[in-house]
């Protein structure tokens, strides 16, 4: 993805990306419009694609899936059309209580961006990767509430 170089990095975990690509959640059309207008810049890594690409053949997940006519490879064509592949990062100084989810914080902090998950033990390091630069947010905000610059200042 071809994207301005003051767009504000984001790192999105897959359960908000299953939202974002596979689920269409309303609540997520705030994301995809930032990503659309290119204010956001998805950064995303081989093992956060791998395990995109694992997390979509569960059962459960393979259902919806399927329901919307969406293969996997549909999925992680659009996933990559959306984000842009940077190398993994080096382990942040702090560690996530869920091992899977390590990858999404440590290139968080290591791009000071804003990370959107919906994982309890993500969230729950908010204020300690804030220290590091990073902004942890369970949704991106709707713009109609939020100033979308307003917030990129806060990086």
């Amino acid at each position: 993805m071809n994207t301005p170089a003051d767009a504000t990095a984001v790192v999105i975990d897959t359960n908000v990306a299953l939202d974002l690509l596979v689920f269409d959640d309303p609540a997520a059309q705030p994301l995809r419009q930032a990503l659309a207008e290119r204010q956001l810049r998805w950064l995303t890594t081989q093992p956060m694609l791998d395990e995109a690409r694992r997390v979509l053949d569960y059962p459960l997940i393979a259902r919806r899936r399927e329901a919307s006519g969406l293969s996997v490879e549909a999925v992680m064509a659009r996933w990559m059309s959306m984000a842009d592949g940077v190398p993994e990062a080096p382990k942040a100084p702090y560690t996530c209580k869920d091992g899977d989810d390590q990858k999404f914080v440590d290139l968080a902090v290591q791009h000071r961006a804003w990370l959107l998950s919906k994982d309890a033990a993500v969230l729950c390091m908010a204020k300690r990767l804030a220290r590091l630069g990073a902004v942890v947010l369970r949704q991106w905000p709707d713009q109609a509430s939020t100033n979308v610059s307003a917030l990129a200042r806060l990086q």
